[in-house]
């Protein structure tokens, strides 16, 4: 939309508008758009300006609603992160850590994530990726999918021991 004429100033741009609707349009504007942390939607109010003391009253408000919950963002998050893209819980804790979310938080929402579950999401992952290296030297495959499981995230112990029986197990490995 056109402003046809500067008599026409958006809310955000009037300085007679009320910070706190200006700050509530703010929040609702970018919680439309995806899930965010209390901290992400702080550090962008104080990016456009709002007045901190406004900002917490905002928030505050938002969050006894229901619109800003860190729980159930980390929940959703790590939800999300491991169906789609099959992270480890050290990526994940780093993820939610940069997003403002704290540790306890974080530490309950990864809570069901034990060594044996993250060691058969990168079996799955593994499994899934070595279908599409046939023809390739076993050297060549381990090194593509021990990057792959290390850009997510996992430990060297579980990566060197998933590869390894991946590769072990590949059909085109198997001595006749």
């Amino acid at each position: 939309m056109v402003r046809e004429s500067e008599d026409q100033p958006g809310p955000e741009s009037d300085r007679d508008a009320d910070p706190y609707a200006v700050a509530r349009a703010i929040v609702l504007r970018q919680l439309g758009i995806a899930p965010r942390s209390r901290a992400q939607l702080e550090r962008k109010l104080a990016q456009r300006g709002c007045d901190p003391g406004v900002a917490g009253q905002v928030l505050d408000r938002m969050a006894e609603v229901g619109l800003v919950d860190d729980a159930a963002f980390a929940a959703l998050l790590v939800q999300s992160r491991q169906r789609t893209k099959g992270v480890s819980g050290i990526a994940l804790r780093a993820e939610l850590r940069e997003k403002g979310i704290a540790d306890e938080i974080a530490e309950e929402a990864i809570g069901g994530l034990d060594e044996e579950t993250e060691r058969a999401r990168a079996e799955e992952l593994v499994d899934k990726r070595i279908r599409t290296m046939g023809g390739l030297a076993p050297d060549v495959q381990a090194r593509r999918l021990a990057g792959m499981l290390a850009r997510k995230g996992y430990s060297s112990g579980t990566v060197y021991a998933v590869v390894r029986e991946a590769i072990a197990r590949a059909p085109e490995h198997q001595r006749d």
